[in-house]
């Protein structure tokens, strides 16, 4: 069966830094697909983040580039398997030099947190009780 996958784009200040960084939360790097110029991080079987140099990605696009310390493009979701798991991953995120951003989100039967990566990029984590989402 087909899977559709998703490829998430974003302009990244400093390759480098957020190759090391997205390692630290814990994701690997798909080195056929990286260079000095990009990094793919490979989130999941069907999830990849392509973090692209601000050079590189104004190849894709004749748009201006936002910067994404002062304005907000996108906001990336992420699925978590519990509520630690939630934890886990924003807790790391910041150790690793990212930001805290927004409330922590409990309804009971949901729970998130979010952070902003070391380009000011939202990403939120997200858990919803699965007998929530079946009725």
């Amino acid at each position: 069966m087909y899977q559709q996958m998703i490829f998430v784009n974003l302009a990244t200040n400093d390759v480098a830094a957020s190759r090391k960084f997205f390692t630290e939360l814990g994701y690997t790097i798909n080195p056929q697909f990286s260079t000095d110029e990009c990094t793919s991080v490979v989130i999941s079987d069907t999830i990849v983040a392509m973090l692209l140099s601000r050079q590189r990605y104004a190849d894709f696009t004749k748009k201006e580039i936002v910067d994404a310390t002062k304005s907000s493009e996108v906001l990336v979701c992420l699925s978590a398997e519990s509520r630690e798991k939630v934890d886990e991953l924003v807790d790391k995120a910041i150790a690793a030099g990212g930001t805290a951003t927004g409330e922590t989100q409990d309804h009971g039967f949901m729970y998130g947190r979010a952070f902003d990566d070391l380009d000011g990029h939202t990403w939120e984590v997200m858990w919803m009780d699965p007998a929530a989402v079946q009725g």
